[in-house]
C-alpha cells in the first residue's frame, strides 16, 4: 500500500523544554480518510504544522508520497494541500484570482491555472462568483473557496484543520458532500475536528494524541468495536409508563415517549428490538445514538492516559 503520509519518531520540543509532541510514529495511506483526534492541547495542530512545515520539527522523520519535507522539499510541498481554521483570504480580490496567484506559488502558470480554476469553481457551486470580490461572499462560499484554493495545485494529500468549526449544521453537511466527493475522485484526507460524530461518520482511520504521545493509530470499526458502553434513544409510539427491565442492558424512562437504553459494545440493536416488541409490546418509531461511540471513546482515554 502507497504511503500517503510517513511520520516517524516525530518530536517537537519548544525553548524552555515543554515537549508538545513526543516521539510519534504512523502512517497515512493513499485513499484514507484520516481522523486525527485530540483535545486541545494534545499536539495534533503541531504535528500538522509539521507535516506542512509552518512548524519546525526538533527531530524525527516526515515524507509526503516518499518526498521527505526537509531533503526533497518541492516535491513534498506540491504533494500537500492545507485548509486552515481560520478564513484567511483577501477579501478585496475575487476568488479567480486567488486560486490563480495560489497556484502560481507552486510554478504553474495562469494559462495552465485558469481552467482548472474555472473547473473547480463550477464544482463546488462559485462559478458565478468568479470576479466577485470575497468580502461580498456568504461564509459557506469562503469555506468552499479555501477548500478549492487548498486543491488548486493538485495535491494528492489535503490537511482539513477544523474545516467547519463555528458553522451551521447546514454548512458543515454541505462541505462534508463537498470534501466526499474530492475523497471519492482520488484525494486522500486528514481531518482535525471538534465534532467527533464526523469523524465517526467519515473516517476509515483514526489516531489519537493526547499530551503529544499517540495513544490510538487504528481503522475506525476496530476502534469503534472498543466502546464498553453506548447509550440509545428510542422514540415509542404508545405512552409507557411501566417498568422495563432488558437483559440486553440498563434502561431509563426519559418521558412516556422516550426510552434511553445502555448496552454493552458487543449488543446490537436487534436484541433491544426483540425485547421492548415481544416482551413488553412496544413499537418503536425512532432509534438514534445519544452520543457518537467515538466521543465516548475519546472521553475514556483522555481520562486513563
Amino acid at each position: 500500500m502507497e504511503k500517503a503520509l510517513e511520520i516517524k519518531n516525530l518530536v517537537k520540543t519548544y525553548k524552555g523544554g515543554y515537549t508538545a509532541v513526543s516521539d510519534i510514529s504512523f502512517d497515512v495511506n493513499k485513499g484514507d480518510f484520516f481522523a486525527l483526534l485530540g483535545p486541545n492541547g494534545a499536539g495534533k495542530s503541531t504535528t500538522l504544522g509539521m507535516v506542512s512545515s509552518l512548524v519546525n520539527k526538533t527531530s524525527g522523520q516526515i515524507k509526503i508520497f516518499g518526498h521527505d519535507i526537509e531533503t526533497d522539499y518541492a516535491n513534498a510541498k506540491k504533494s500537500l494541500g492545507v485548509m486552515s481554521q481560520e478564513i484567511n483570504l483577501n477579501i478585496f480580490e475575487t476568488p479567480l484570482n486567488i486560486l490563480i496567484t495560489q497556484a502560481g506559488f507552486f510554478g504553474v502558470s495562469k494559462k495552465e491555472a485558469k481552467p482548472y480554476a474555472e473547473e473547480l469553481l463550477k464544482k463546488v457551486e462559485l462559478y458565478d462568483k468568479k470576479d466577485t470580490q470575497v468580502r461580498f461572499l456568504s461564509g459557506g462560499m469562503k469555506r468552499r473557496l479555501m477548500v478549492i484554493r487548498a486543491l488548486i495545485h493538485k495535491p494528492k494529500l489535503l490537511i482539513l484543520d477544523e474545516p467547519t468549526a463555528g458553522v451551521d449544521v447546514e454548512l458543515r453537511n454541505s462541505l462534508w458532500e463537498m470534501i466526499s466527493q474530492f475523497h471519492k475522485d482520488g484525494l486522500t484526507v486528514i481531518l482535525t475536528t471538534h465534532y467527533l460524530e464526523e469523524a465517526e461518520s467519515m473516517c476509515n482511520r483514526i489516531a489519537l494524541i493526547h499530551k503529544g504521545k499517540l495513544h490510538v493509530n487504528t481503522d475506525m470499526k476496530s476502534f469503534l468495536k472498543s466502546a464498553d458502553k453506548h447509550t440509545y434513544v428510542f422514540d415509542l409510539k404508545e405512552d409507557c409508563s411501566q417498568e422495563i427491565v432488558l437483559s440486553s442492558g440498563t434502561t431509563k424512562l426519559v418521558d412516556a415517549h422516550t426510552l434511553e437504553v445502555e448496552v454493552s459494545g458487543g449488543v446490537v440493536l436487534n436484541e433491544i428490538f426483540l425485547e421492548l416488541t415481544s416482551k413488553y409490546g412496544l413499537e418503536v418509531i425512532d432509534v438514534r445514538s445519544k452520543a457518537a461511540k467515538l466521543e465516548q471513546l475519546f472521553i475514556d482515554v483522555a481520562r486513563n492516559k
